[in-house]
């Protein structure tokens, strides 16, 4: 082989690669959602809203109601002895960190996320 033959192969393997990258999906961002305000009025959590709702992979009106649905079955559960919390909510897996002032919760499901805080 000689060196223009080489060159031209790693020019092809170099534009093709470029090519593949160019049209590959980008990775789905994590987006701001409103908040759910008062999701508990009459109870003991009244005035306290579901806040710093993130969203990677699907709708805010999606992240907001998997949030809701998810945190009011882990406020029926018991934290283990270290603060946290694991659990299923509709096929998504939930975890929630009770420790710091503010409970910092998770939920993923086939490569979607959605993050809150109460």
């Amino acid at each position: 082989m000689t060196i223009g033959h080489l060159k031209r192969r790693a020019l092809t393997a170099v534009l093709g690669i470029a090519a593949v990258l160019a049209f590959a999906p980008a990775p789905a961002t994590a987006k701001s959602c409103a908040r759910v305000v008062n999701p508990y009025e009459g109870t003991q959590y009244e005035g306290v809203d579901l806040s710093h709702i993130e969203a990677k992979g699907v709708k805010c009106s999606k992240a907001r109601r998997v949030a809701k649905r998810a945190h009011r079955k882990g406020l029926a559960m018991a934290p283990s002895p270290d603060g946290y919390l694991q659990y299923r909510s509709k096929g998504w897996d939930v975890s929630g960190n009770l420790r710091p002032a503010s409970d910092r919760y998770v939920a993923t499901k086939d490569g979607k996320r959605v993050r809150w805080r109460f």
